[in-house]
């Protein structure tokens, strides 16, 4: 019987699955515009920080444009604001995708609309500021790597990270700066735990000057990107490498593909572990919970792992707009709690801990500062050793032990 076009069967030990997880480069056109509309964020708060800005970008060949609602005290030059994005991430040219010096740039901005603003922010206090919209956010935490983050996830954002630094500090001059990465992890489930045991599968495929030959990138991806990146007890013999599996990617940015703000959350956040509730970030004022509340979320769940008290946990938070308490928190460790400690008593100490009302979120995690660009690209979790992602900076629990 023929298997036509379906994959074959990948034969694993009992209790062993494979997981995938994506990154894409800070030259990837959805990933330009997160930057391009948090540039814009920053630039608004870092002159008032009660800012209250929701920006979308759109790009294709030659063309930029933000749209959305800002009310601001701030006086931006969007122009320059969009340009500048650009230039920082490699785009002066139209050969390798756009050009920040000379491509259109079109602003289509209103003020944020007074209903909202009456029901979220206008004259209320920091501890009863509405939640900025409806929805529900996640959290999720796993004790996998010292990061906190699945392993999956971990190592494709890191491939994306190197190629950035390679083709920054001129290491490898084929490189341009559109790409995309993927890690298949096979992990052995352990109860509540999955256990990385190797990696699987490594696709890269990195936007590349002309005259570069296939052997050269794929000999170039294998010593300066993968090695340096993956750890050796990961790879064997058995792990597959696709290295441009196209043979041909000069074509990139948004001359090669349209972009938009918000379309890489799973990217954003945990590799498609955990949940999402569907919001993006990128954008978006910390009074909009799509963000602040997910960043909250992140805390909640690295304090519980770090604390010791779970091995894994996922946390979800729902909100209605121009209300500040949240409608329902809750929480699943997996079967992965400790001490004797049910999800139950972990909740009670989550809502003993962590005030989730909006403005106490952007009061304690200190989200009013011009921080989000840095964000809109590899992650916003997992990014230890700056203080600016205070989210990540577990919150000391030990007195519940």
């Amino acid at each position: 019987m023929s298997t036509g076009y379906l994959t074959p069967i990948i034969q694993l030990p009992p209790g062993h699955f494979l997981y995938s997880s994506e990154s894409v480069n800070e030259g990837h056109p959805d990933k330009l515009c997160d930057q391009i509309s948090d540039a814009v964020v920053d630039a608004c708060l870092a002159q008032d920080p009660n800012s209250k800005v929701a920006c979308k970008s759109c790009t294709k060949t030659n063309l930029v444009m933000i749209f959305g609602e800002i009310t601001t005290s701030a006086v931006v030059n969007y122009q320059e604001v969009v340009r500048n994005t650009l230039r920082q991430i490699g785009y002066d040219s139209d050969e390798k995708g756009i050009d920040c010096n000379n491509c259109e740039v079109k602003v289509v901005l209103e003020q944020q609309d007074s209903e909202i603003a009456d029901a979220v922010h206008r004259n209320k206090a920091i501890e009863d500021i509405g939640a900025g919209d409806q929805g529900l956010m996640f959290g999720y935490a796993t004790n996998e790597t010292p990061e906190c983050m699945p392993l999956s996830h971990k190592l494709a954002t890191h491939l994306g990270i190197r190629l950035r630094d390679l083709r920054k500090n001129g290491t490898l001059t084929w490189l341009r700066p559109d790409g995309k990465t993927q890690v298949t992890v096979e992990y052995r489930k352990e109860g509540g735990l999955v256990i990385p045991v190797r990696v699987h599968t490594i696709l890269i495929s990195t936007q590349h000057e002309p005259w570069v030959t296939n052997e050269q990138i794929r000999s170039d991806l294998m010593n300066h990107v993968i090695i340096p990146v993956v750890p050796a007890q990961y790879l064997d013999e058995r792990t597959i490498y696709h290295l441009n599996p196209s043979n041909s990617f000069t074509s990139g940015g948004p001359k090669g593909d349209a972009g938009l703000t918000g379309r890489k959350i799973i990217i954003d956040t945990y590799g498609g572990w955990g949940h999402h509730g569907g919001g993006a970030f990128s954008g978006k004022d910390p009074t909009k919970v799509d963000r602040s509340a997910a960043y909250a979320a992140r805390w909640i769940a690295k304090s519980l792992v770090k604390g010791g008290f779970c091995d894994r946990v996922n946390i979800q938070v729902s909100y209605s707009i121009g209300i500040a308490y949240p409608l329902s928190v809750t929480l699943d460790s997996y079967g992965t709690a400790k001490d004797g400690k049910t999800d139950e008593d972990l909740l009670h100490i989550v809502l003993k801990n962590f005030d989730l009302r909006p403005g106490c979120i952007i009061r304690d995690l200190r989200l009013n500062r011009p921080i989000y660009q840095k964000t809109a690209s590899y992650g916003h979790f997992g990014r230890e050793g700056d203080s600016d992602f205070s989210w990540e900076i577990p919150k000391d629990l030990s007195h519940e032990k």
